[in-house]
């Protein structure tokens, strides 16, 4: 028998600074958070005291807030707010919901066409940041990518690629210091080893608290156990005899944040290594999706639909 009843999730506050009237924040720290200062990309943890203004007290894990770079575009605009996700737990970096932390990766490319170099805007505005500059704020936004309200009621499994792992490092800090007796599995893709962002944050946290397991997939080199590369969804098959019998629990709640694209594997893994009705809590396809192999994403919420156990966030 399949279930689709929704949570009831936490009640998230909204837009009480905007960007007309915006706050202002201080970067209270920054510091790398990749496992290794050789990694590929540059991303940084940085924590801003909101003491004293709309935000303070008033988000919850899983939600964002906005950034407004100073200055002007091109066109000599004042430049747009550009949201991030917030990585701490509601109750902040703090314990006392002050201070927000938010996990930023430098954007460094190059135009298409004329070869110049393209800086993001706000990304690199964050990372420059120094402990004690003003930073202009708006939100908090989002209320449905959050925890249920009542944590001990679900087990939680988090799927991430990239950056995807801020909303999961508040959600997994709230989980584990509240004292909820959920089981939580993390599973952490990225193309490098060194690329794994908290890692020995959820290391520790793995061995400290029974009930949270870590589980990291490596898509460019080998994984720490000899084994091939991996995208997070062949994490969920390799590791099913850990995931599978809890992912099969009526009890369990799927949050997937990340680059767009990586969701297709993952839910055709879970199609493919649970049994029906347990899959059918997180996914049904229609008969003319045809065979789990040939499914697309351009299926989604046509011939393939997402269970309301099933919290989606791809970029």
């Amino acid at each position: 028998m399949t279930t689709d009843t929704a949570p009831t999730m936490t009640e998230a506050k909204m837009h009480l600074a905007t960007p007309i009237k915006p706050c202002i924040g201080t970067v209270t720290e920054t510091y790398r958070c990749t496992a290794s200062q050789k990694a590929a990309g540059f991303v940084r943890h940085v924590s801003i005291d909101v003491t004293g203004t709309p935000l303070a007290g008033n988000f919850i894990a899983g939600q964002s807030f906005g950034v407004i770079p100073p200055g002007a575009d091109a066109n000599g605009k004042p430049h747009k707010l550009r949201l991030y996700s917030i990585a701490s737990p509601t109750q902040g970096e703090d314990g006392k919901g002050n201070v927000l932390a938010t996990t930023v990766k430098r954007t460094i490319d190059e135009h298409w066409d004329s070869h110049k170099l393209f800086l993001g805007v706000a990304s690199n505005y964050l990372c420059d940041l120094h402990p004690g500059d003003k930073v202009t704020l708006t939100g908090p936004n989002g209320k449905r990518f959050v925890l249920p309200a009542d944590h001990s009621k679900h087990d939680y499994v988090f799927i991430a690629t990239g950056t995807g792992i801020a909303p999961f490092r508040g959600m997994t800090l709230e989980l584990l210091r509240t004292g909820a007796a959920s089981k939580v599995a993390l599973v952490m893709g990225s193309p490098y080893a060194s690329d794994l962002l908290y890692h020995k944050e959820f290391q520790e946290l793995a061995k400290k608290h029974p009930n949270f397991t870590y589980h990291t997939a490596i898509s460019r080199e080998r994984q720490a156990d000899g084994s091939g590369p991996m995208y997070v969804h062949q994490r969920l098959a390799a590791d099913r005899d850990q995931l599978a019998p809890m992912m099969s629990s009526s009890r369990t709640l799927v949050y997937v944040c990340g680059i767009a694209g990586m969701e297709l594997g993952v839910f055709q893994t879970m199609a493919t290594m649970l049994p029906k009705d347990a899959a059918e809590q997180f996914i049904r396809a229609d008969p003319e999706a045809g065979e789990v192999a040939g499914w697309d994403r351009k299926m989604f919420h046509k011939s393939l639909h997402l269970s309301k156990r099933v919290f989606l966030e791809v970029y």
